[in-house]
């Protein structure tokens, strides 16, 4: 699969889930501090950048997502760098 591909499967995953199971998914999977730091860069970066509204509540789950998508990557395709 090419990193495109493993987004586009995740993305189609996720896009069926209701948010509680969605929510539930990234607790189990995710580390808390990395949720925290998660959320917090997300509150700086929507206040830096004057993001609001609904957009602003969905950016920490993007950003996990990102992330979940990424950590796929390096499990799925070894030739990847890591992450630093």
């Amino acid at each position: 699969m090419t990193p495109e591909e493993i987004a586009f499967e995740f993305a189609e995953i996720f896009d069926e889930l209701p948010a509680e199971q969605v929510n539930e998914m990234l607790a189990k999977n995710i580390p808390f501090e990395t949720i925290e730091f998660f959320s917090q860069y997300a509150e700086a970066f929507a206040d830096g950048a004057g993001i609001t509204g609904e957009a602003r509540g969905r950016l920490p789950n993007l950003l996990l997502f990102g992330y979940l998508v990424r950590v796929l990557e390096e499990r799925l395709l070894p030739d990847q760098p890591p992450l630093s």
